[in-house]
């Protein structure tokens, strides 16, 4: 009986210890953003952070366009929205995400004037 009591406290413990994936995704989005952020990706693309909101279950992704990528019209002129689900369908690193139907939005602002957004996409489930 005794053994039985343990093992049922072990896997209580083991239960209470697990962090829920929207905390997980609220954590690694903290963590990414803290460890990487900002940071230059391409010549003219930096990330600038990694948020996500519970609400909606959105990782938020923010950019800032820099040199000749910062205007508007260039996203669209070289398909970014398209190159945008191209990769997040390709990327297994998202899979859990996908697989719970998160959302990603990704926000482009101008470095000349940060007020400015130059492209926003919101992708969900039926994108991927």
């Amino acid at each position: 009986m005794k053994k039985f009591c343990l093992i049922g406290l072990f896997a209580f413990i083991f239960a209470s210890c697990q962090e829920s994936l929207e905390d997980r995704c609220a954590r690694e989005a903290r963590e990414y953003t803290k460890k990487n952020c900002p940071a230059k990706l391409d010549k003219n693309i930096n990330i600038d952070s990694l948020t996500f909101e519970r609400e909606t279950h959105t990782l938020h992704y923010y950019y800032t366009l820099t040199g000749i990528a910062d205007r508007e019209g260039v996203m669209e002129e070289i398909g970014g929205e398209q190159i945008l689900k191209e990769n997040l369908k390709n990327s297994t690193a998202m899979k859990t995400y996908k697989d719970n139907h998160y959302r990603f939005t990704y926000t482009y602002r101008s470095e000349k004037d940060p007020s400015k957004i130059l492209m926003e996409v919101t992708l969900t489930d039926k994108d991927y």
